[in-house]
């Protein structure tokens, strides 16, 4: 409504003029016809106002944006309108209109029509056939000897042009001018071929017959018996297959003899082998679980695991192989020279396999070899000499000691044998002294003689491990020089007593012994009080 008008200042002068423009009077407006356009606008997009209409009385769409309602300048368009975004391309739309008139009706080349038929030959036409439709360079008869223009003989007439105009649909309709009419004289053509072709069989039939019963009398028994080409193919079934080209005879594989079990009847678990009905095959075993002695079908696909097909695959792998580190050559190319590259390469890694078995067996022996080892290795029986004397020690020769990952004969906190060397109720411990306790301290003969097993000596090694100072202090006695040649000879344990290279009789300082147990037991109280800090 305030397209046209015009301000309070300039109102006589917009009155004289003739034409107004849409930007003009938009820039004209005053501040309450812009309120008034932006409240009927928010109106129309809220639906509360009827939307605004074009020269052609059609509704425009409020919720259009304003730069594209907004006509340029040169329309000089008096209100709202849609007029220039429109295509104006006249022949597009006489086109359209065209197409949409022709609906219904066959728009397409009329194949073959002629329409003037010359006597002689026309200055222009084609030099080949006479006809003025075409120039000699798109004539599609055979090259003549001498064209019409010399000959002035057999003058073609000229072919209908039509004028068929396509929009962009219609140019590129690739079943545009089909049709079904002519494909219906093709389908009668081959039905007359098969039908002859059907007769001539039926003929060739009938005069078999009558020649096998004219010369084979008193042959009666042999009527039904198959020969050994009809038996070959039993499995073989042939039927028509129709194609556009005409009928054909194609065998249908893979059936089964009516006898035998289907394949999906095997095993009737759903959860078993799939079975493709479409192409009859199952390829994987439907009873995986049954020895093979038992089974009448292990799945199509059992063929491509045994035989060539396996030393195939192998080949193709290998080259494979060779072509991914840039060394291999075509199968298909080169299939001599890949079959002999892979034979190489299996000759060096039996070579290698070779030599690397035989290595292990010359580093570790062969416990299945059929020759029987020499006896006296078995019991350790060799040409090395060793004298040892009363008490075990080596006196003369080297004694062959196995080697081992761990350290051996370490002697700790004053014994004479190795922790494990006792073993009573389960228990392990020191077999000089009988201890159980593998942190405590050697208590000698004495100890062990008394049947108690160290359990007295352990407890009083606990007393001083975790006294708590003072008088009430329990020290250990140590074995004395007498003690220890006193216990040497009584009865009881005989085993070793010292470890090589040692003197046998060992003596203890009391005085250094005392002071060694008090620091052992300052360090252990220590650590209990940072445990009880912790």
């Amino acid at each position: 409504g305030g397209a046209l008008g015009s301000s309070g200042a300039g109102g006589g002068v917009a009155g004289k003029r003739a034409v107004t423009m849409a930007s003009s009077s938009s820039r004209q407006k005053s501040r309450e016809d812009y309120r008034r356009a932006m409240e009927l606008e928010e109106a129309r997009k809220a639906g509360l106002a009827p939307a605004a209409l074009d020269e052609d009385g059609k509704e425009i769409n409020p919720h259009i944006p304003q730069f594209m309602t907004t006509a340029p300048w040169y329309m000089q368009s008096d209100g709202p309108t849609l007029k220039h975004q429109r295509n104006w391309k006249k022949e597009v739309e006489g086109a359209e209109e065209a197409k949409e008139a022709a609906k219904g009706k066959d728009q397409w080349y009329q194949r073959g029509k002629k329409t003037f038929q010359a006597t002689k030959y026309r200055k222009g036409a084609c030099a080949n056939c006479g006809a003025m439709t075409h120039k000699t360079k798109d004539c599609l008869e055979r090259p003549r000897a001498k064209g019409a223009k010399w000959t002035n003989k057999k003058i073609a007439a000229d072919e209908h042009i039509a004028e068929v105009r396509l929009g962009y649909d219609g140019k590129r309709d690739r079943w545009n001018g089909y049709d079904a009419r002519d494909f219906a004289k093709v389908q009668q053509r081959y039905e007359k071929i098969e039908s002859a072709k059907q007769e001539e069989a039926k003929k060739l039939e009938l005069e078999e017959k009558f020649k096998d019963e004219g010369g084979g009398e008193g042959d009666g028994e042999g009527e039904f018996l198959l020969k050994d080409e009809e038996e070959a193919g039993f499995n073989k079934v042939e039927k028509r297959v129709r194609t556009t080209a005409g009928g054909a005879t194609g065998s249908v594989r893979n059936l089964r003899i009516r006898e035998d079990t289907a394949k999906y009847l095997l095993n009737l678990d759903v959860n078993s082998a799939h079975y493709d009905p479409k192409s009859r095959s199952m390829r994987a075993d439907p009873n995986p679980d049954l020895p093979d002695s038992e089974k009448n079908f292990r799945g199509d696909a059992h063929l491509l695991r045994e035989g060539e097909v396996q030393a195939w695959n192998r080949l193709v792998l290998h080259q494979g192989q060779l072509s991914g580190a840039g060394q291999g050559h075509h199968m298909q190319a080169l299939p001599s020279q890949a079959e002999a590259l892979y034979k190489e390469f299996k000759a060096k890694k039996e070579k290698v396999a070779a030599k690397s078995k035989t290595n292990v067996v010359d580093l570790y022996g062969n416990a299945a070899r059929e020759d029987k080892i020499d006896q006296r290795l078995l019991v350790g029986q060799t040409e090395r000499y060793v004298e040892y004397n009363r008490r075990g020690q080596v006196v003369k020769g080297e004694e062959n000691r196995v080697a081992s990952r761990y350290e051996e004969d370490v002697m700790v906190n004053n014994h004479t044998s190795v922790w494990g060397s006792w073993w009573h109720d389960g228990v392990w411990g020191y077999a000089c002294c009988r201890q159980t306790m593998r942190n405590s301290y050697c208590t000698g003969q004495a100890e062990r003689d008394e049947g108690n097993h160290g359990e007295a000596a352990g407890t009083a090694a606990r007393e001083v491990a975790v006294g708590a100072g003072g008088d009430g202090r329990k020290m250990l006695k140590p074995r004395g020089v007498g003690e220890a040649s006193a216990s040497a000879g009584a009865a009881g344990y005989q085993g070793k007593q010292q470890t090589w290279g040692e003197h046998q009789e060992v003596a203890l300082d009391e005085e250094k012994l005392k002071v060694a147990l008090g620091k052992e037991g300052e360090r252990v109280k220590a650590r209990a009080e940072r445990d009880e800090r912790k």
